[in-house]
């Protein structure tokens, strides 16, 4: 189960996928990482989920991911007494805190952080951006509003404020016990919705504790302006298309993917890139050549991974839909020209000392005579950074610790697999010579990096490289 690919692939499991054999298809179709949208299904529905991956991870051999995907606020209109009012351009009407029906001069807004954060002439979009509105008079309580296009609207429909930050917790109730059922149950890493500053996933961070990695979803324009700091707190971030578009114009959100694609590959943070990636695939056996392309797009930038959602969660074809992601995947790493955009981009060095020793290790790793390269990691640190400078050999990252190899899985070009922890430098060889033959990764008398760290099983940066060979027979394993 080595991957014939350096980029990840995320599916969300749904009605369509989650029984124990489908989801052990999609992960020998090309699966890495599976995620539970704790917008949909129940508890119960997520944790026969995670059974199953469990299942099939055991069954194959190979670390599987599991993301918990937050829901997140969600703000939305009150109700219509009819249901629906027809709108057209230039009607007015008034946004409340009154709870009684609504008609066509006013309705409920039950958010009353949405206007204190409202301003005269600010934007508002209703319905994924079908109505836009713009404000007139406003108070704490209520705000006059006038429709610049649009045609109905309708019971419960959300609301999009692009132009302000909306003081509201990213975790609301609901996210608090969804989050506290998702760590119990084990899962790998923890997505939140809809960050708008650093601060969001600080408070995240301390909750978490470290039973999970933490990810940030970036769709909102607030968090582009404020990315850097949102950066420090994350172990991972995607790009979510979707309400991202919503409160952006169509044009900017292409840009705004490779300025967030950009930042992350510099600091080393596993970058995901979701929404509509293969949408027609959802009731079409093969996709949009406009689709095809947009995957290829996003593995030619160097994102780690490219998400699924409708497509395996409640499509008709979920594993056509890997199979074809995975294909498409592969075709573009087989460009003559993807290695060159790969180095065409490294990451500055913060810790001097490891950084220096893993940019050695990539330049080392150009020679023809290197087959792989092998890290040994405790908390996956070292097989991170490796990852950042995207060397075009396999990486076979050895970790003692099931958490730290699952939250690997997400990571580029890494092929994360439980290992013992080594208790001598003869230890690291042997294991890293053992292992790459083990998995294919290097043939007799090939080259073979090491990268790892002492004190053994401490974590911490790496500080030592070492240069071995695999053994032509029954010789043991050379070392430089």
């Amino acid at each position: 189960m080595i991957r014939a690919r350096r980029a990840r692939i995320v599916a969300t499991l749904g009605p369509a996928s989650r029984a124990p054999g489908m989801v052990k298809a999609l992960a020998e179709a090309g699966v890495d990482v599976f995620r539970l949208n704790f917008s949909h299904g129940s508890h119960d529905d997520h944790a026969a989920a995670l059974k199953a991956v469990r299942g099939a991870e055991m069954a194959l051999q190979r670390p599987l991911g599991v993301l918990a995907d937050l829901q997140g606020p969600k703000l939305r209109l009150g109700r219509f007494a009819n249901v629906e009012i027809d709108v057209k351009p230039g009607h007015k009407m008034r946004f409340d805190l009154d709870p009684t029906p609504g008609d066509e001069t006013r309705v409920q807004m039950p958010h009353p952080e949405i206007f204190r954060a409202l301003r005269p002439g600010m934007l508002l979009l209703l319905d994924d951006g079908r109505v836009r509105l713009r404000v007139g008079e406003r108070t704490d309580e209520w705000a006059d509003v006038t429709i610049e296009s649009g045609s109905k609207l309708s019971d419960r429909k959300g609301v999009a404020v692009p132009e302000a930050v909306v003081p509201v917790s990213a975790l609301t109730p609901k996210d608090r016990e969804d989050l506290a059922f998702a760590l119990r149950i084990g899962v790998d890493w923890v997505a939140l919705s809809f960050v708008q500053k650093a601060e969001d996933m600080a408070e995240l961070k301390q909750i978490v504790k470290g039973r999970a990695a933490c990810l940030a979803k970036i769709e909102k324009p607030q968090a582009l302006a404020d990315l850097n700091s949102i950066l420090d707190y994350c172990d991972g971030v995607m790009v979510a298309r979707g309400d991202l578009g919503v409160e952006m114009n169509p044009e900017d959100v292409p840009v705004a993917q490779k300025a967030i694609i950009r930042a992350a590959r510099q600091r080393g943070v596993p970058v995901i890139v979701a929404t509509q990636m293969l949408e027609s695939m959802t009731a079409a056996p093969a996709p949009t050549r406009a689709e095809a392309s947009d995957v290829a797009n996003a593995v030619y930038e160097g994102a780690d991974a490219l998400m699924l959602s409708a497509e395996t969660a409640s499509g008709d074809y979920p594993l056509e839909a890997v199979g074809i992601m995975n294909r498409i995947m592969e075709r573009v790493e087989a460009d003559p020209l993807w290695p060159s955009l790969m180095d065409a981009e490294h990451a500055g060095m913060d810790d001097i000392d490891a950084d220096a020793l893993v940019a050695a290790a990539r330049k080392a790793g150009e020679a023809q005579s290197t087959a792989c390269i092998v890290v040994f990691t405790t908390l996956g640190g070292t097989a991170r950074r490796m990852s950042r400078e995207r060397p075009l050999q396999p990486m076979l990252a050895l970790t003692p610790k099931p958490e730290t190899a699952r939250r690997l899985a997400l990571v580029w070009g890494l092929e994360p697999r439980l290992g013992k922890e080594p208790a001598s430098l003869e230890d690291v060889t042997d294991d890293a010579v053992s292992g790459a033959m083990t998995f294919g990764l290097a043939q007799p008398g090939q080259r073979i990096l090491i990268l790892a760290g002492t004190p053994f099983g401490a974590p911490g940066a790496a500080n030592l490289l070492r240069l071995a060979h695999a053994p032509s027979k029954a010789k043991g394993a050379r070392k430089s």
